[in-house]
């Protein structure tokens, strides 16, 4: 990815995708440069109008509108249902106050 990233800079900045200049771009990130990779990528990036490439990877994600996920419409049953746990379990802490008020009144007045 390293040298595509450069390639990228090095069209960017206007500069010719050559061997020499991604070579150095490279060097000057610290990278260690595979000369194989090196000619395999400039070889690669002579054929490739990257002008367009760009445009139509810039085009592509706003062509294709994102529908919403189902898996949201699964989570609200799930939402539903927890809340009807909650709701069921302070019912429970209710009914058990109620209980120990009235145990507590017996005592008192036995």
């Amino acid at each position: 990815m390293e040298y595509i990233y450069a390639s990228l800079l090095l069209h960017g900045a206007k500069k010719e995708i050559s061997e020499e200049n991604l070579r150095r771009v490279l060097e000057a990130a610290g990278l260690q440069v595979d000369e194989i990779r090196l000619k395999a990528t400039v070889a690669a990036l002579k054929e490739i109008n990257i002008d367009e490439i760009l445009k139509s990877a810039a085009v592509v994600p706003a062509a294709a509108p994102v529908a919403p996920a189902p898996a949201g419409e699964v989570k609200a049953p799930a939402a539903e249902e927890r809340k009807e746990e909650v709701e069921e379990e302070k019912e429970e802490k209710r009914e058990l106050n109620e209980e120990e008020l009235a145990a507590g009144l017996e005592a008192l007045f036995g």
